[in-house]
């Protein structure tokens, strides 16, 4: 018994090999759109980044400010 012959497999390599197929016969418009969200994606992360490193600054000196506190 042959996992390479089940049904979900076939299809799901019918299906990948479509889509090579036609990402292989794309043109120049529609590989830059693919670049473009790329490009979108990577300088989305670099923000998220920025962000999370932000506020874990704020964080830290808001946290070290409230230990400093005398409280007696």
């Amino acid at each position: 018994m042959n996992p390479l012959n089940d049904p979900i497999v076939v299809y799901l390599r019918a299906m990948l090999g479509a889509r090579i197929a036609r990402l292989r016969d794309a043109d120049e418009e529609e590989r830059s759109r693919g670049a473009s969200a790329i490009e979108w994606a990577i300088i989305t992360a670099i923000l998220a980044l920025i962000a999370i490193t932000i506020g874990a600054v704020i964080q830290k000196k808001i946290q070290d400010k409230a230990n400093s506190i005398n409280t007696g």
